[in-house]
Order: C-alpha cells, then sequence, then structure tokens
C-alpha cells in the first residue's frame, strides 16, 4: 500500500514562510522602474540586456515551477514576467 503523500511532507520552515512575503515586497522594489520607463522619455541607464536576461530566467523558472507542480515558484514567476516584460517592452519602444 502506497504511504499518504500529505503524511510526508516536511513542516513549513521559516524560510518557507517568508518567501513568499519577499517575493512579493522585491516585486512591489521593482514597480519604479516599471513606471520610470513608462513615464519618462528617456530610458537611459536601463539594460535591455540585463532586464531582457532577467524575463528569460523568469520564463524558465516559470516552466520548472509548472513542472515541479510548485505554486510557491510559478504564480512568483506570473508577476516576474509581467514586470520584467514591462521594462523590457518600454525600454525596447523608448529606444
Amino acid at each position: 500500500m502506497a504511504a499518504d503523500p500529505v503524511s510526508q511532507q516536511t513542516p513549513t520552515s521559516g524560510l518557507e514562510k517568508v518567501l513568499p512575503i519577499l517575493s512579493i515586497f522585491t516585486m512591489v522594489m521593482t514597480v519604479p522602474q516599471v513606471w520610470a520607463v513608462w513615464t519618462t522619455e528617456s530610458v537611459e541607464g536601463v539594460s535591455l540586456l540585463s532586464w531582457s536576461a532577467y524575463l528569460l530566467a523568469a520564463c524558465l523558472w516559470f516552466v520548472h515551477g509548472l513542472r515541479k507542480r510548485d505554486k510557491t515558484i510559478y504564480l512568483a514567476c506570473i508577476g516576474w514576467i509581467v514586470l520584467n516584460g514591462a521594462v523590457v517592452a518600454g525600454a525596447l519602444l523608448r529606444n
């Protein structure tokens, strides 16, 4: 007989409780960059290469989270894809 997977889960650690909060906090801290890219005429100092790399990484982490069925990973990645994509799109339109 197979063991109950719920009973085999380890208790949630302090770090696992803090990570979702930190993820939201860092996304909120990214909003001013998105705002600046879309509300100013110049995107001087915004690295399209860096933000594109962040976008690619978020997409790959999203796929990884889906494959692992880990909501902590893939739900956060949705926010990162939107934010990073907004910076990339704004930088491309302003260049």
